[in-house]
């Protein structure tokens, strides 16, 4: 699916969404977005979906990741309304299609975005994946595959991911000060561990 697909549009008059049921709500976003500048309107529609598509990673999309995904779209440059919006929109697209869309979609945003934008999104993906208080297994599993589809280097996705380890950890229960609780976090953690063993912390001396 392309941007301009997403939105409804292609440069011209508004033809229809690819949805079985197309909304009033639905036609009313696209009405607004064909308000904006055409390459805005890709990003944003490109931001918002793969916002949504990391909210819809555990099968839900709860109001707080809502209400995350709509910041973020603030942030920017929507106004409140269009934000509202354009967060429907992004979740009703998810929730219609995001199995055979989520790929071509971030690929499409990767190709149109700078380094700079896509960090700036995976960034907000792990804002909204830890909205409601920790991000589980299966949206470590999307963030990951976000960030190889953004096509994003390992260094900056573990200096993103470290500033979400208490997020990560409260998953299972322990807290950001534990180092055996940055296990499930990934690359990163191997390397705090590492860095604990090499400098003799970590944990008590074997018996001599």
């Amino acid at each position: 699916m392309s941007f301009m697909r997403f939105l409804g549009s292609r440069g011209e008059a508004a033809g229809p969404l690819p949805m079985e049921a197309e909304t009033e709500a639905v036609r009313q976003i696209v009405t607004r977005l064909e308000a904006l500048p055409p390459e805005q309107a890709r990003m944003l529609a490109g931001m918002a979906y793969v916002l949504a598509r990391a909210a819809n990673s555990d099968l839900q999309i709860s109001d707080v990741e809502t209400a995350t995904i709509e910041g973020e779209l603030v942030g920017a440059g929507l106004d409140q309304s269009q934000a509202v919006l354009v967060t429907e929109m992004a979740k009703l697209q998810e929730l219609a299609s995001g199995g055979t869309s989520d790929y071509l979609v971030t690929r499409d945003f990767r190709q149109a975005s700078t380094p700079e934008q896509r960090l700036a999104v995976l960034r907000g993906c792990y804002l909204v994946a830890a909205a409601d208080g920790a991000i589980t297994s299966m949206e470590m599993a999307t963030l990951d595959e976000i960030a190889s589809e953004l096509d994003i280097e390992r260094p900056a996705v573990n200096e993103i991911r470290r500033g979400f380890v208490d997020r990560i950890t409260a998953r299972i229960g322990f807290g950001a000060g534990d180092g055996a609780a940055q296990a499930p976090t990934g690359d990163a953690a191997s390397e705090e561990q590492a860095t604990e063993a090499s400098s003799g912390g970590g944990g008590e001396e074997p018996p001599a």
